[in-house]
């Protein structure tokens, strides 16, 4: 019997930084009446208020709700509001290097683009994340940058060389993220064991980067059974399956 469903963000639950939609509302608001469920992403704890929160009924059912901002770097649980309990944020002097390193690898892989949306480097405190056409850009222009993550590919290479002691990931449609070194999905999902004291044997984790350098794919390395969807639409009919599976119709 399963107790946790784990969800990535961006390209799992939603379009990358769009709120999720009345249907995606309306079928986690059903789950999160039967069984507790997790979101962690490689966004900011602003995204996930905007994209997920503005969207689901403010009622007792959030208590089932964990979410985990920047790839599980901060840990969010609501009690009548929502608290947070640990939050591993990066030195100045950890901030200087990886930003360094990142503008140097966005040169060294051609990756600079000349028309951007906004920041292409965003301090998330426990997370640096790189955007190729910036945090703003049309979701049009990021789905034709890099769908095969060809590019990132490239630049995690350098990174890993240029600064192997933090963890590089790829995710969404054009970011690259930087953590402390080890602290990924899965020190998240060790940390939803730890705090809600489920095994991780009785979770589900469901993500679009379920792959080999993939921001998702720690959580399938932590040992949760993984579930790769392609976007929210696929995301949409787990959740459904799921639902039926406990009994309940969405």
């Amino acid at each position: 019997m399963k107790r946790l469903i784990v969800f990535d963000l961006d390209r799992t639950l939603a379009e990358s930084k769009a709120s999720i939609d009345g249907e995606m509302a309306e079928l986690l608001n059903s789950l999160l009446g039967v069984v507790k469920v997790a979101v962690i992403s490689g966004g900011a704890w602003s995204q996930f208020e905007t994209q997920v929160l503005a969207q689901l009924s403010r009622d007792e059912r959030l208590k089932n709700l964990s979410l985990l901002p920047t790839c599980g770097t901060k840990f969010y649980k609501y009690d009548s509001q929502w608290e947070l309990l640990y939050s591993e944020d990066f030195t100045e002097t950890e901030k200087q290097k990886i930003i360094g390193s990142l503008n140097q690898a966005i040169e060294l892989s051609n990756c600079k683009e000349e028309k951007v949306w906004g920041e292409i480097i965003e301090d998330r405190g426990s997370q640096i994340t790189f955007s190729a056409l910036g945090q703003k850009a049309p979701l049009d222009e990021k789905k034709k940058w890099d769908p095969d993550f060809t590019k990132r590919q490239k630049m995690k290479a350098l990174l890993d060389k240029l600064i192997p002691e933090f963890s590089v990931r790829l995710g969404g449609t054009t970011s690259v993220d930087v953590t402390k070194h080890g602290i990924d999905k899965a020190y998240g999902i060790r940390k939803l064991r730890d705090v809600l004291g489920i095994a991780i044997s009785e979770m589900i984790f469901v993500g679009d980067a379920v792959f080999p350098g993939g921001n998702d794919y720690p959580a399938k390395e932590a040992g949760a059974l993984s579930i790769e969807v392609k976007d929210p639409h696929e995301t949409k009919r787990v959740i459904e399956a799921i639902l039926a599976c406990l009994g309940e119709t969405p």
